[in-house]
């Protein structure tokens, strides 16, 4: 078998059905991810542990490959021809060589093609300040973070830098310079990265995810000091992501960290990806907007607070996930059943799909 010929075949058929995964695994046949559902395909055969090593080494370069065989795990990004581009990760289970590969499109939507709430345009206006997306793995947080340095590249004249590992959305530079550094290929390491960013002369900064003490510290420095920072983070809300922060900083200098935080936030994304009715997925988003009453929370260690205020501040664009998910349930887009499934308060939820 011509396992090349194979594996483009693979990430062809990934394309076309506008898969989020493909999956290869020993005694499965290769699936995809479509909607959130895993779909096995039927007409391929279930791979042998031959024929899964052969297709996953097709995916590396020789230095991956050694890299992989040293450390028994590895992340990259591999291009396939001008279609596609995808997030790979592969690892062994049970003694078998096996690979997630996530796709990432040729094309950067807008906010408008991702069916976002507008108030999203206003954060690519600030010249500094603090804005975070959360949520879950696989919820869009990344497609949402390139539709918003985009949108900075094409209407205004800023140096963009983004630390990633990897590299995920390629930026064809406009109005701005993007320059993206790629851990372990442009930088040796994500610490060293930052450490250096500041004196890079960058106006706008991506930090593709806030995994530890230090990543937040700079973050919160570059947001002080007259940077846009973006970054992401695993957490489910926004009152849970500011509690997270504070909380990841030893107890003595929690308070200080909390007012730093109040100062420079700007408003934090929780987006969720819901099947919609008729097929495909729609986004629904929590939006925080820092206002004096969402700071003074944060200052004063009030955060369980914060949903009660974005509640009360449609007008100011802010919206709780429930609220999101009741407005797609009344436009029918998604099922009550799936509304439930993502909400973080489904009595919550019942109570506002009453009164709608």
């Amino acid at each position: 078998m011509d396992y090349k010929q194979k594996l483009d075949e693979l990430l062809l058929t990934t394309a076309r059905q506008n898969a989020s995964d493909l999956h290869l695994a020993v005694g499965r046949r290769p699936t995809l991810r479509i909607d959130g559902a895993l779909i096995p395909l039927q007409k391929e055969q279930i791979l042998i542990s031959e024929a899964a090593e052969n297709l996953i080494f097709n995916l590396l370069t020789p230095e991956q490959k050694e890299k992989f065989l040293q450390e028994k795990e590895i992340d990259f990004c591999y291009s396939f021809e001008d279609k596609a581009r995808f997030r790979i990760n592969v690892f062994y289970q049970r003694g078998y060589l096996t690979a997630a590969l996530r796709m990432i499109p040729a094309q950067i939507k807008t906010i408008e093609e991702l069916n976002l709430p507008s108030v999203l345009y206003d954060f690519t206006r600030p010249s500094q300040g603090f804005i975070l997306l959360v949520g879950p793995a696989g919820h869009g947080k990344s497609t949402t973070l390139a539709a918003l340095l985009d949108e900075i590249n094409h209407k205004q004249t800023k140096h963009i830098i983004t630390i990633e590992d990897p590299i995920e959305y390629i930026f064809t530079q406009d109005k701005s310079i993007v320059s993206q550094r790629e851990v372990k290929t442009d930088t040796v390491d994500f610490h060293k990265a930052l450490r250096s960013l500041l004196r890079q002369d960058p106006d706008v900064i991506m930090i593709g995810e806030m995994r530890d003490l230090e990543s937040i510290a700079t973050a919160m420095t570059a947001a002080e000091t007259g940077h846009l920072v973006f970054s992401t983070l695993h957490t489910n809300s926004a009152s849970q992501t500011i509690d997270r922060i504070i909380d990841s900083f030893p107890s003595e200098q929690q308070a200080q960290v909390a007012s730093q935080l109040a100062a420079t936030l700007i408003g934090i994304v929780s987006e969720r990806l819901i099947p919609r009715i008729e097929g495909g997925r729609v986004p629904a988003c929590e939006i925080m907007i820092s206002n004096p009453a969402i700071r003074n929370l944060i200052r004063e260690r009030k955060s369980y607070q914060i949903d009660l205020v974005i509640e009360t501040s449609l007008q100011e664009g802010m919206i709780t996930l429930n609220r999101a998910l009741t407005d797609l349930v009344r436009k029918k887009e998604i099922s009550m059943e799936n509304a439930e499934l993502y909400s973080l308060n489904s009595s919550e939820l019942r109570i506002l799909l009453e009164r709608s």
